[in-house]
């Protein structure tokens, strides 16, 4: 049985004003105003690194919940980082219970484990089409 996870997008005339429904759930996106929005939402890139840093607790929780491991709270601060030369993303994950090292790296590689951010590292195909 095929998973068929949607977001419809709709960019008003207001500028760049967005509205998306994914299920029952209601968003708005738009650019700042120095962007030429009107600051009335996240940006794209905003919902990108909450999507990636959402998913990145989850699956931790996840695992940990499966190894018995009590982590407490997980935070994931996502950040696009840009210089002269490059940009990518950086992510800083914490947990409010203490973990020993050998939990750190496990719990290190499984971050990377996460579905969004495999989609962001090029793992996964799109396929687009004008109706």
């Amino acid at each position: 049985m095929a998973n068929n996870t949607t977001s419809k997008v709709v960019l008003t005339t207001k500028n760049y004003l967005a509205e998306a429904k994914m299920r029952n759930h209601f968003a708005v996106i738009d650019e700042p105003v120095n962007f030429g929005g009107d600051d009335n939402g996240p940006t794209p890139v905003e919902y990108l690194l909450t999507a990636i840093g959402g998913c990145v607790a989850i699956t931790l929780r996840m695992y940990a919940e499966r190894k018995g491991w009590n982590v407490g709270e997980i935070a994931v601060n996502v950040s696009q980082v840009k210089d002269e030369n490059s940009s990518y993303l950086k992510e800083e994950i914490s947990f409010s219970k203490e973990i020993d090292e050998k939990q750190k790296t496990k719990l290190l590689e499984i971050a990377g484990k996460c579905p969004v951010a495999k989609m962001v590292k090029g793992e996964t195909e799109i396929v687009s089409s004008i109706q």
